[in-house]
């Protein structure tokens, strides 16, 4: 790499000082704030530790890590770091390779490197010469990029980095966002602003956000992108749009991140001119095959299809008599050559009403184990239903043993107050990740299925529904980013503790100063169960308003079918609520391997986060803390309501800790979130207090209004739907 002229340097410092003095904190820097390290001994610390930066070789990879770690130091100590290409100074940063870099080779690190694979990455300090080295060593370029990022963050951090020994490689192969934006902009479940790709403008105008979007990727080790809406729109397969993709594909490739998109199923018919979309038909196979290969024309490292298939209305294989199994290896077979692959998603309910639509994706999908192309993953939701605040683990996790199976989280908080809530998601991704299917013995936990260790899979995948939009902060809510940072984070290591994350996302977005950390970690940490208590606690789900799905909805019944109303779902009567899921219901227990199917089975051993998923309960049933079901209830939703309120109260206490603008935003959000996990409460309480036929409990708060309000309440305009 070149050197930089000390001027220019100087330059990126003093523009640094200054941007730091003049622009708002709105956000726009997310985790990469790169901010001057406060604490005195630490930043005088890492000014002696490193004095110059070597990074030997040429790529647009290595320029990037060059640049992220020029500017990431420039502004974190506060002066200069010179560049060079051998060593003239007595501490020294290094990094690279050992095929590019003659300081990496030397340090004969080929062993150590060994086990972190092609995207991992070794942190060491070392001496050699004399001179004092801190080592950013990998296989390969993006392992640099990967590794630069992680040095940063343990600045961002003021971590220890004088003794480092560390290595780092990511345990699951393809770390995905999943976007669901539209080629008119629009974002189907997106709360923040419209879609950050500009078709309009491309493939002319580069816009400065590809760029900080691929960066901040890069940062947490996402290395894929789909750019379009699971409800797929055929264009986006034409040449006008592809090159478009090609632009996108073009920024993204040197931070690691590989573009994919969506294959409507039946794109041979609407803009190939056939007849069929049969995926057994040679001419639809023919088409496809030459489209995936004018694709890589286009975009030579697409990394291939996600498909949504006669699911909710979308074309599938099923409409010509042939299974999932057949439509995704036609798909796979046409990218197969050129490396591709295809994600092949499992949430689906046919145009027929189930007994229980928990239980349709494993009746479709376990039966094709085995019949997929090595080249295909099937994602599936982390839950049975749809992303609803809490679901127990999809059954399919452990069923489907001769198939990689890819788990699919929603960022997006569709469910989960969408743009208006602090919903910190981690302790979800985990408890899912964490939970143990038993499918080869005790010890066998989703983690270990989608990483492939459980059965030996070596294609593995996780994706996550994107939050992102074109809002100033990316998220709509500022702490909207801390699902994004934290589905990065798990993706390439799932072992992370949900403490661990939120303490970095804190430090490196807002202040290492521990009277600010230790109480918003904590409001962090307290806040899915929060929701999960004043909207749909004990188990209970799907109670949202209908489609746009914001604010409480128990009461919504009727219109085209049973599955899309509240009412299939809780199921609410005089006796008791609750859907009734073991041998005396729709048995959805039996999909589950047999020690996890006698504990949802059993009304005593079910976890009371699961009794009303799995079971009917009577009103006068009694949970573990000694009350009735129906009190039990009223005091979850209170004490949601209550934990808002408290998560108000700190935060209003962090005034004066961090920038005003940020300050008032978080707590104008909170506001709001209070006003609606209130109206989650009254109106949840009030209308099953109508089959309970029992009062509310004296010591808590009452209703401000009755039943008949709250259901004459008709959201217009909901974003995202």
């Amino acid at each position: 790499m070149k050197r930089k002229p000390v001027c220019l340097l100087l330059l990126l410092l003093f523009l640094n000082l200054l941007s730091g003095r003049l622009m708002a904190e709105d956000g726009y820097r997310l985790w990469l704030r790169y901010d001057q390290v406060q604490d005195a001994a630490r930043l005088q610390a890492y000014r002696q530790a490193v004095n110059e930066i070597i990074i030997q070789g040429s790529s647009p990879t290595l320029s990037a890590a060059q640049e992220e770690l020029q500017t990431g130091l420039t502004g974190l100590l506060g002066q200069a770091i010179p560049a060079a290409q051998t060593p003239t100074q007595q501490n020294i940063l290094v990094a690279g390779t050992p095929s590019g870099s003659a300081l990496i080779k030397e340090l004969n690190l080929t062993d150590k490197l060994k086990a972190v694979g092609d995207e991992g990455y070794l942190l060491l300090s070392t001496t050699k010469n004399g001179r004092k080295y801190t080592v950013i060593a990998a296989n390969t370029d993006i392992g640099v990029l990967y590794g630069s990022f992680h040095f940063l963050r343990l600045l961002q951090t003021q971590q220890d980095i004088s003794k480092l020994s560390l290595a780092s490689a990511p345990k699951i192969k393809k770390r995905v966002l999943n976007h669901w934006d539209n080629l008119d902009r629009t974002v189907e479940r997106g709360y923040a602003g419209f879609s950050l790709w500009k078709w309009h403008t491309l493939p002319d105008y580069i816009d400065q956000r590809y760029i900080d979007y691929a960066r901040a990727n890069a940062s947490i080790g996402i290395n894929g992108t789909v750019l379009t809406n699971v409800n797929a729109n055929a264009l986006v397969l034409t040449p006008v749009y592809l090159k478009k993709v090609a632009a996108l594909a073009n920024v993204f490739r040197p931070y690691g991140l590989k573009v994919y998109l969506t294959a409507r199923f039946s794109a041979p018919i609407e803009i190939g001119g056939l007849k069929t979309a049969d995926p057994l038909d040679p001419q639809v196979r023919a088409w496809w095959k030459k489209k995936s290969d004018e694709i890589y024309t286009y975009v030579p490292d697409f990394g291939g299809f996600l498909v949504k298939a006669n699911s909710e209305g979308q074309p599938g294989p099923q409409n010509y008599g042939r299974t999932h199994a057949d439509g995704a290896n036609m798909l796979a077979d046409a990218v197969a050559a050129n490396g591709g692959i295809v994600m092949w998603r499992a949430f689906v309910y046919s145009d027929k009403e189930p007994d229980d639509r928990a239980k349709q994706a494993y009746n479709e999908f376990k039966p094709l184990d085995g019949q997929f192309r090595d080249n295909v993953l099937v994602q599936v939701k982390n839950g049975p239903i749809d992303f609803q605040p809490r679901e127990p683990f999809h059954p399919l996790f452990g069923a489907m043993p001769k198939t990689p199976l890819m788990m699919e989280f929603q960022i997006t908080q569709e469910y989960l107050g969408q743009g208006t809530t602090l919903a910190y998601l981690a302790p979800m991704y985990k408890e899912t990740l964490e939970a143990d299917t038993y499918a080869e013995g005790k010890g066998s936990t989703v983690a270990k299925v989608v990483d492939g260790t459980l059965n030996n899979h070596k294609l593995t995948g996780i994706a996550g529904v994107a939050n992102i939009g074109d809002d100033r902060d990316w998220t709509g809510h500022q702490f909207g980013q801390s699902n994004w940072y934290t589905f990065g984070r798990l993706a390439w290591d799932h072992n992370l503790p949900s403490e661990k994350i939120a303490d970095e996302w804190l430090k490196m977005t807002f202040t290492n100063n521990n009277r600010f950390v230790a109480p918003v970690k904590n409001m962090m940490m307290n806040s899915h169960e929060a929701i999960v208590n004043y909207m749909t606690p004990l188990g209970l789900h799907h109670i949202m308003g209908r489609s746009h799905h914001y604010g409480p909805g128990p009461w919504v019944e009727g219109g085209p079918r049973a599955d899309w109303t509240a009412v299939y779902y809780h199921r609410a009567d005089a006796q008791g609520i609750g859907f009734d899921r073991t041998k005396t219901g729709s048995n959805a227990v039996a999909q589950y391997f047999p020690p996890v199917t006698r504990k949802f089975a059993s009304l005593e051993k079910c976890p009371e986060k699961y009794l009303l998923w799995f079971h009917h309960v009577s009103w006068d049933y009694k949970v573990n803390s000694g009350r009735t079901l129906w009190n039990e209830l009223c005091y979850k939703y209170s004490s949601g309501v209550d934990t808002v309120r408290q998560m108000q109260e700190t935060w209003n206490n962090m005034e004066g800790l961090v920038d005003e603008e940020r300050f008032n935003h978080v707590k104008m959000f909170l506001t709001i979130q209070e006003k609606e996990a209130k109206w989650w409460r009254d109106a949840c309480l009030l209308y099953f207090q109508t089959f309970s036929k029992q009062p509310i409990p004296q010591d808590l708060e009452k209703p401000d209004h009755t039943l008949d309000y709250f259901m004459s309440l008709d959201p217009k305009f909901v974003p995202g739907i």
